[in-house]
């Protein structure tokens, strides 16, 4: 089970990722965080950046040890990691590391719901998921290449694990479009004929989502 922390919001996690490195102040967390990609890798909401630290500073995981000032530029306060700072980015970091946790998906969700269309409409979008999925593979495996040899793995390896994660949705996709294709998509013969016959989408969803098996024969 996750731990319920003080603050818990992956940007936490993120701001003391960089600022371990040194004090900074918010524009300079930013900074790093965005040159670094940790958007890409975590739910960064940049809006929120401010409370973060305030929470954090309020926890006690960072402290404010001093501020600096740019011409006419408002004050900037420079923050820096604590000792209990440190021990929250170890611990939480273990976590992450040990414990799987249900995550919603977006594309679990269009599956979830999928009766609603007829298979061969279905056949179309996959087919143009992962044609999409292909080009983002390609850029990523182009991206790895040019960082190979420039940087050590241990600092790349959430986008290899991001790689893997494409390839396996792009191969799962797909076997689904090739068994729609094919029909051998077991229940696939019903499914068409539903829609055939004109059955209402929500009669469809609903059995979709556990309900009982819709009467075939269903009409507007």
């Amino acid at each position: 089970m996750a731990t319920k922390r003080k603050v818990n919001n992956l940007l936490a996690l993120a701001v003391l990722s960089v600022i371990v490195e040194r004090p900074m102040h918010r524009y300079e967390i930013a900074a790093t965080l965005k040159d670094r990609g940790k958007d890409r890798d975590m739910d960064i909401k940049w809006g929120s950046l401010y409370t973060v630290v305030q929470n954090m500073a309020k926890a006690g995981f960072l402290e404010v040890v001093g501020s600096e000032r740019d011409g006419a530029r408002p004050e900037r306060v420079i923050y820096r990691i604590t000792d209990a700072g440190r021990a929250e980015m170890a611990d939480w970091t273990r976590e992450l590391l040990s414990t799987p946790e249900t995550e919603h998906h977006h594309f679990t969700a269009g599956l979830s719901i999928l009766a609603v269309l007829p298979p061969e409409e279905v056949v179309e979008l996959l087919g143009t998921r992962i044609a999409a999925l292909d080009e983002i593979i390609d850029r990523t495996r182009a991206d790895l290449a040019a960082l190979a040899g420039t940087l050590p793995r241990l600092f790349v390896v959430e986008s290899e694990f991001g790689l893997a994660m494409l390839e396996a949705e792009a191969a799962w996709a797909r076997g689904l479009r090739e068994e729609l294709r094919a029909g051998t998509f077991s229940g696939q013969d019903l499914w068409r004929q539903w829609h055939a016959e004109g059955m209402r989408a929500d009669r469809i969803a609903d059995f979709t989502e556990g309900g009982a098996a819709p009467d075939q024969h269903d009409q507007h």
